[in-house]
């Protein structure tokens, strides 16, 4: 029995694992003869936004970013028009391999905060399923090698695949819920990552003397979070960290700052943070609650850190600071820096 005869799949992806998902979904929809398409939301006005039709079955995947939906699909779902369709809920979440045992990344809030916003607006949440794909953040770790990256594919086609076949015929699948206590721990962290530390890792992008201005980042660039500045590429605080840049550039030209990002990290805490709150105690008064000093210094780092940026992205046009900053970058390493892209007809 099938349930729906038309399907329709919102994503956002940055490196295609998400993209991926969608596709594997809509190669079940032909085969049962259902209607299917598919919208990358980075591609469309995502301001007034055409509301899916009554018959329509809609899904919603993308990446987890700080345990959360990157804000460009909340932001997405926050203006989807009201309706009563079924909606099911899918994440990419970050999957590890250790021998043959596929270690799960963790959803976070993500896709119950969505189910929130959906349900209120008059939805039916039929699923809320993780997918454990390949993690391309190696800004954070080193990338994965193509044994692992093939068999996470493999294994997780299989998983949407059954998933697709389930839902399609009606049935509803929670398999996120079992994880919500973990999810749930994650949430400072989560909060976290929203206040200050998406702002932080959009800038510690940057394009070494291989970048040729090819502008190819610039053009894939999903938020259109990249701009030239001094002649080489600029990152704003619109960047999601989706990868895209990083894995597109044909001169491997895009690293991550981590020294960088180091040095100002110690200069903020032991010379910044002390100037800061000797100078404020003593011109205006002193500031006791925690919350207020968690936000003021998360507001000082961001800003700062900006400014930090704009300096370090000036002074890359000298030959000795740019190559500091290369060789002080861990993408720079075949060790760590093995640029990532999902797989394509598996």
């Amino acid at each position: 029995m099938i349930a729906y005869q038309k399907l329709i799949v919102y994503y956002f992806s940055g490196t295609g694992n998400s993209k991926n998902v969608a596709l594997w979904l809509q190669e079940i929809a032909r085969e049962k003869n259902m209607g299917s398409r598919l919208i990358n939301i980075a591609a469309i006005d995502r301001i007034t936004i055409d509301a899916p039709t009554a018959d329509e079955l809609v899904v919603f995947v993308s990446p987890v970013h700080g345990f959360n939906y990157p804000p460009v699909m909340m932001n997405f779902i926050l203006r989807f028009p009201k309706g009563n369709n079924n909606v099911l809920l899918l994440n990419t979440r970050a999957g590890m391999l250790i021998g043959r045992y596929i270690t799960p990344g963790m959803s976070g809030i993500s896709l119950y905060f969505a189910a929130i916003i959906l349900k209120t607006k008059g939805y039916v949440i039929k699923a809320l399923h993780p997918v454990d794909m390949p993690s391309n953040w190696i800004s954070v770790h080193p990338g994965l090698n193509y044994k692992t990256v093939k068999y996470l594919h493999d294994k997780n086609k299989e998983k949407v695949t059954a998933f697709a076949r389930k839902v399609f015929n009606g049935k509803s699948d929670f398999k996120a819920v079992r994880e919500i206590v973990q999810d749930f721990v994650v949430l400072p962290i989560s909060i976290m990552y929203f206040i200050i530390g998406r702002f932080v890792f959009a800038k510690t992008f940057y394009a070494s003397k291989d970048c040729n201005n090819c502008g190819i980042c610039m053009k894939s660039c999903p938020v259109k979070a990249i701009k030239i500045v001094d002649n080489r590429p600029f990152w704003t605080f619109s960047c999601e960290s989706c990868m895209q840049c990083m894995s597109n550039c044909p001169r491997k030209a895009i690293e991550t700052a981590h020294g960088s990002l180091i040095i100002y990290s110690v200069i903020h805490s032991l010379v910044i943070l002390v100037l800061f709150y000797k100078y404020f105690t003593s011109w205006f008064f002193s500031i006791d609650n925690e919350i207020a000093r968690f936000f003021i210094e998360s507001v000082l780092f961001i800003v700062l850190f900006g400014v930090w940026y704009r300096l370090t992205h000036y002074l890359l046009q000298f030959r000795w600071f740019e190559r500091f900053v290369v060789y002080t970058s861990l993408t720079k390493y075949k060790f760590w820096g093995r640029r990532y892209k999902a797989l394509k007809n598996i």
